[in-house]
């Protein structure tokens, strides 16, 4: 299904200007990365504290319906989800939202009065204090290390070692990237959207290693050709591969991000993005790096003949 025909393009010719555009990027991504650190950003109660409430209703309430409701009682940064195939009604409620008051009690006098027809019960409160907190946060970097560290080994070991600095560059970029959007739109920080970036993690490396696989086939076959000639010929070769499986994936991630509904949305609008700078990076980003070693190995080589020749 070749959506792109044979083409000609110079991708890596432009990655002096692509270099610029993703270091903004990254630059923007490590302040999001920073404030999230000083718990200055969007912070969901994963990470913050809160209050976790679980209600059983005796007959269905919509959930829109639910919302609006808290909303007119100032409970606008509620994160509300329903429980499938029950009629219970799941609750997140971060510290600040409801300052020192007692949550449980004020969710019951809410409920009981604008839901007089719908008797409940609190089945669960849980609270999520700022240790637990801070141990997810320390979790999380332990899980992104080790993700990038198997990484690297996997594409050194697979191709070679400046294989896997370019692919752990491009993820990087689009960890950074994806940070750096839900920290300029303010959204919330919590568990899902880590999810979709180790998600996402894993979709760039494995779009940039169909493009790698091809590069090393045609170093081999022409080895007198330039490698910047190579390099542009593989990425044309395999674009019109790329943009298929990104487009198909793009249009599964847009469909739950607009059908999805709220409780969905964030994480939706996180793979989104990420399959947008995963498919820019394998392209521009990925490749590029590894011709930058390339040449600047070919050069160290050149210039080490030359001084023995003299």
């Amino acid at each position: 299904m070749e959506l792109i025909q044979k083409t000609n393009i110079d991708f890596v010719g432009k990655r002096k200007f692509s270099f610029i555009i993703s270091a903004i990027i990254a630059l923007v991504g490590l302040i999001g990365i920073v404030q999230i650190g000083r718990n200055a950003a969007n912070m969901g109660i994963d990470f913050s504290g809160g209050t976790a409430i679980q209600l059983n209703f005796s007959r269905p309430v919509p959930i829109d319906q639910a919302r609006s409701v808290l909303a007119r009682h100032n409970l606008r940064e509620v994160n509300l989800q329903q429980v499938s195939g029950s009629n219970r009604l799941l609750l997140k409620l971060g510290k600040t939202t409801v300052g020192s008051k007692n949550v449980a009690e004020l969710i019951n006098q809410v409920f009981q009065k604008e839901f007089p027809q719908h008797s409940f019960v609190i089945e669960n409160c849980s609270e999520i204090g700022p240790s637990i907190g801070d141990k997810l946060k320390k979790d999380t970097l332990v899980a992104v290390g080790i993700s990038m560290f198997g990484i690297v080994g996997y594409i050194a070991w697979r191709f070679d070692f400046r294989f896997g600095v370019g692919a752990i560059v491009a993820t990087l970029h689009d960890m950074l990237a994806m940070f750096a959007v839900f920290f300029v739109l303010n959204k919330e920080i919590n568990l899902l959207f880590i999810t979709a970036v180790l998600t996402i993690a894993g979709y760039s490396l494995t779009d940039t290693v169909v493009v790698f696989d091809r590069i090393r086939e045609n170093l081999h076959r022409t080895l007198h050709q330039p490698a910047e000639k190579v390099f542009n010929e593989s990425i044309n070769e395999v674009l019109s591969r790329s943009v298929v499986t990104s487009l198909t994936t793009f249009l599964a991630a847009t469909s739950l991000l607009l059908l999805g509904g709220e409780v969905i949305h964030d994480f939706a609008l996180a793979l989104v993005v990420g399959i947008i700078v995963a498919t820019y990076s394998s392209i521009f980003i990925a490749s590029p790096v590894v011709l930058e070693l390339e040449t600047r190995k070919s050069r160290r080589a050149l210039n080490s003949a030359r001084e023995e020749a003299s």
